[in-house]
């Protein structure tokens, strides 16, 4: 039913009927958001990035043939444009916060229960890393972890916005979990006395 009725937006659309794109604007808003959020931290920013992605929607409508869904194309384009706020942003000067290595991140005993303040610091703490290292991924290993785990799309979605083979999807992300299971390995060894 969404499908069908997205066909039916997109079709009016692409007629220049703006109240069809604003129908289509409010029933993903919060999805682009929440998907430019995994890119963009910077609250204003965001949403200034999801805007300019819709903008960008509404540019290209007439060329959107419907060989996918209408929100794997518009992630596609929100995808993109965060990607290229951050290539721009790179060129920019930026403050970045030193790393913490006097120890401070008190990681003392991983098996606590979650549900006491001491586990939700000590989960925070695990997200924060988990965090950190999506954001020093590559572009393309970082798009696929956060389009499969943070949004749970399928790989051919995957394959499809990245514009790349499935099995080229598969590796990324491996490569993506793979990378954040090794720096959150000695965190979890070191706090829990060294479970392997």
């Amino acid at each position: 039913m969404s499908d069908k009725s997205d066909r039916n937006l997109v079709r009016r659309a692409k007629a220049g009927e703006t109240g069809a794109f604003d129908a289509l604007v409010e029933k993903y808003q919060h999805r682009i958001l929440n998907l430019v959020g995994r890119y963009v931290s910077d609250r204003a920013t965001r949403q200034d990035v999801a805007q300019e992605s819709f903008i960008k929607a509404w540019r290209n409508i007439k060329s959107f043939r419907g060989d996918s869904q209408f929100y794997t194309w518009l992630f596609r384009i929100a995808v993109n444009t965060a990607i290229n706020y951050l290539a721009a942003a790179r060129r920019r000067p930026e403050y970045t916060l030193p790393p913490n290595e006097d120890g401070e991140t008190s990681m003392d005993d991983m098996q606590v229960d979650l549900d006491t303040p001491e586990g939700e610091v000590e989960a925070e703490e695990i997200a924060a890393i988990v965090n950190e290292v999506i954001s020093e991924l590559s572009e393309d290993l970082r798009v696929a972890i956060t389009l499969r785990e943070l949004e749970g799309m399928s790989y051919e979605q995957i394959a499809y916005i990245m514009k790349c083979p499935i099995g080229t999807v598969r590796s990324r992300i491996f490569r993506a979990r793979e990378a954040i299971d090794e720096r959150l390995r000695p965190a979890l060894n070191d706090s829990s006395g060294g479970i392997e």
